[in-house]
């Protein structure tokens, strides 16, 4: 199986090193392509990168793309002696972008992806230009897959030992047919994920120690996050919710009218509380919008940044 990395983008992974939430050094692995203005690709809970297979060559011809994985995902460092803290991802993707540029960018972002970079876009608005959300999980009221939702309930001393065994590996086969059925799950037209995809999406889950637990870490933020929202107690999700009009940056949110996990309707109220947004249904898209409705979100986000004359 011939390197995306090496395939995808002319320098292949490369990498950084920024400091994390808890000040420690922590590798970063990134691939760009293209010049002119910075454009990077945020993906969702429990994917990499690869997400954004189908659009890094056509938004390259205008932009230069930045793919990021974020800590603990994909093939970025998995520092698991550390417990993660709610909040860490909006502080590492700030120093992320300060490392690799130094002017505003476009942040095109998907699921989890999607609400780090609103939650930037408040905290540090030099920073972003020009911003896109995909589904994101801005009013979510529940972990929306069943796998995550039993990720977020086991110890991680548990999740360590699997780790260190290498069960995922072992049993490879096993993990990967079930990544793939639940994968094809979000997605409008199933039959677009090849094997090739499914080698890729489950590469870091089977093959880099650490993946599954650090995965499992935020899903239990997460879970806490949504947990505390319910119960009136502080939390991220409500700090967020309760500052969206400070966003003043132009902002396309794009929707998939078949995602069963955050319904459009979250697309809509969130629309109607950026007071700079304009809102897009996609249509016959589930959940994966950044694989299985490429094309259009290609071409609503060029649109948009030609509107809003960032070129």
């Amino acid at each position: 199986m011939k390197d995306w990395w090496q395939e995808t983008f002319p320098r292949g992974r490369q990498s950084l090193i920024i400091s994390d939430v808890h000040g420690y050094p922590v590798q970063i692995a990134y691939g760009e392509k293209g010049t002119g203005k910075p454009l990077f690709l945020l993906h969702g809970m429990g994917s990499w990168s690869y997400n954004w297979r189908y659009s890094v060559a056509p938004l390259s011809k205008y932009f230069r793309v930045i793919c990021v994985d974020s800590k603990g995902f994909g093939f970025s460092e998995k520092p698991c002696l550390r417990r993660e803290q709610s909040g860490h991802q909006v502080i590492e993707l700030e120093r992320i972008i300060q490392q690799l540029c130094d002017e505003p960018a476009v942040i095109v972002s998907e699921s989890l992806g999607a609400l780090i970079a609103l939650a930037l876009a408040q905290k540090n608005p030099q920073l972003v230009g020009r911003l896109v959300v995909i589904n994101a999980p801005i009013f979510a009221d529940k972990l929306p897959h069943w796998a995550m939702s039993i990720l977020s309930q086991m110890p991680i001393e548990l999740l360590q030992t699997i780790d260190s065994l290498r069960l995922a590996y072992l049993f490879s086969p096993i993990v990967r047919e079930i990544m793939a059925i639940e994968r094809r799950k979000v997605l409008f037209d199933p039959s677009i994920l090849t094997q090739e995809d499914v080698y890729w999406i489950t590469y870091p889950f089977v093959e880099i120690p650490g993946t599954l637990v650090k995965v499992a870490e935020d899903l239990q933020i997460a879970a806490k996050e949504i947990e505390n929202l319910q119960a009136n107690k502080p939390n991220m999700l409500t700090q967020i919710q309760k500052r969206l009009s400070e966003i003043d940056c132009p902002t396309l949110i794009l929707w998939g009218d078949k995602d069963s996990w955050f319904p459009a309707s979250h697309g809509e109220k969130l629309h109607q509380q950026l007071p700079n947004s304009q809102f897009q249904i996609l249509e016959n898209c589930c959940h994966d919008a950044s694989t299985g409705a490429a094309k259009v979100v290609n071409q609503a986000i060029l649109k948009f940044l030609q509107q809003t004359d960032f070129w």
